[in-house]
């Protein structure tokens, strides 16, 4: 299954473009920008994405990355 990773464009700070645009480099990842996942109190607050639908947040841009990872491997195991 092909990991489909979607971000909030109103919670996407130049930090979190730049993991985008690594997650973008991945040409096994679908990366989509939406006007708004409809998180808006953790958009708020701190970086997050839908990996597959489910969401991933994390303290900083950086651990988002991680934690995004993390989820695919977990994904890709179960599968």
């Amino acid at each position: 299954m092909r990991p489909l990773i979607e971000f909030c464009v109103n919670n996407v700070t130049p930090e979190l473009a730049e993991v985008k645009k690594k997650l973008e480099t991945n040409l096994d990842y679908d990366v989509l920008d939406y006007g708004c996942l409809g998180y808006c109190g953790i958009c708020a607050t701190q970086p997050y994405a839908l990996v597959n639908g489910d969401m991933i947040k994390a303290d900083t841009a950086e651990e988002l990355l991680i934690a995004i990872h993390k989820a695919i491997d977990e994904m890709e195991i179960r599968f």
